[in-house]
């Protein structure tokens, strides 16, 4: 006899909200403030080589470093303008510094537009939802600013849990604050292996959300597939009758 539903677990970025503009407008725009006159696409392709030569490095903020998520992104925005042919020290470090807080703000983030609905509508089967996502300790101001944290009754970043997905540790730890078995939680997330394989490796009921149909790996069920998050309280409702 399977559990009983009783929580729904929620990646943050590019699931429940995304960056609003590209990366390359948001830094130029910073920068322009400074009196620095760049070009998003060349910004948006240093911005990528310097995230990923980052991510790699340092591998989830650098946290089993010695580093935090600001120090991190401020070494990502300087990077990204090195690259860019800005070279003053004080300058790339005032943009850094700018550009760490911007992004802690509503203004910058968008809500999906089936964000809210899905959230009420799970919240009204009386299930309890969490967040567990690869974000930095910025996320609950963000989700704060968006009028999406009053829904949820935990967050687990990957910075906070020292821990990133893929691993199925920061899964464990979702499922210590749930207190439930992992088959009485769902999880819903954008990524195949970052979300839908791991959540399932540790035994909760994970969903992969395919906005774009850009997912055609065939070990997933039909199921487990949702393209809008409008479609995840009917797929809930099931386990729940």
């Amino acid at each position: 006899m399977r559990a009983p539903l009783r929580w729904v677990l929620w990646d943050a970025k590019d699931t429940l909200l995304k960056v609003r503009t590209s990366v390359g407008e948001q830094y130029c725009r910073e920068a322009e403030r400074m009196g620095l006159s760049l070009n998003p696409v060349e910004v948006d392709t240093a911005f990528r080589q310097a995230y990923r030569h980052y991510s790699s490095k340092y591998p989830n903020y650098g946290v089993t470093q010695g580093l935090n998520g600001k120090t991190w992104w401020m070494g990502v925005v300087r990077d990204t303008l090195s690259q860019c042919r800005v070279q003053e020290p004080a300058l790339l470090n005032t943009v850094a510094h700018n550009l760490y807080h911007h992004f802690s703000s509503a203004e910058n983030w968008e809500v999906f537009p089936d964000s809210k609905k899905a959230l009420e509508s799970c919240s009204s089967l009386g299930l309890k939802l969490g967040v567990v996502s690869n974000f930095d300790n910025r996320l609950e101001a963000i989700l704060r600013g968006c009028g999406l944290l009053s829904y949820f009754s935990f967050l687990i970043t990957s910075e906070e849990a020292g821990v990133a997905k893929p691993s199925p540790a920061i899964f464990d730890q979702a499922l210590q604050k749930c207190g439930v078995p992992a088959d009485s939680i769902a999880h819903v997330g954008d990524h195949y292996v970052k979300d839908y394989l791991t959540s399932r490796s540790v035994g909760i009921h994970g969903f992969l959300l395919d906005r774009h149909n850009k997912h055609n790996q065939p070990d997933i069920p039909q199921e487990h597939r949702l393209g809008s998050l409008e479609e995840l309280p009917s797929r809930l409702q099931q386990r729940l009758d």
